[in-house]
């Protein structure tokens, strides 16, 4: 009983420590998040989410598109959006 709860132990601990880590953060400046994105620059709010919404249905990973290229796509259109 104490070597399973000793491995249970040790397994709740490296699961903690994987998810504690932060992610790594996209560095885009604008032309490059409205190149990813596909808009123009006088591209209003309503174009933004409308390109980001196209994209990310097509590429999403539950579809079987890339998780990078969603995360990339997103941080393009919060990018955009900030005030």
């Amino acid at each position: 009983m104490g070597k399973l709860l000793f491995f249970a132990a040790v397994l709740l601990g490296g699961w903690w420590l994987l998810r504690a880590r932060p992610k790594p953060t996209l560095r885009l400046d604008e032309a490059e998040a409205r190149a990813v994105l596909g808009v123009a620059a006088d591209a209003d709010a309503a174009a933004i989410r409308a390109a980001h919404r196209r994209l990310v249905g097509a590429v999403h990973p539950d579809r079987g598109g890339s998780a990078d290229l969603t995360r990339r796509i997103n941080a393009a259109r919060d990018l955009l959006l900030r005030p």
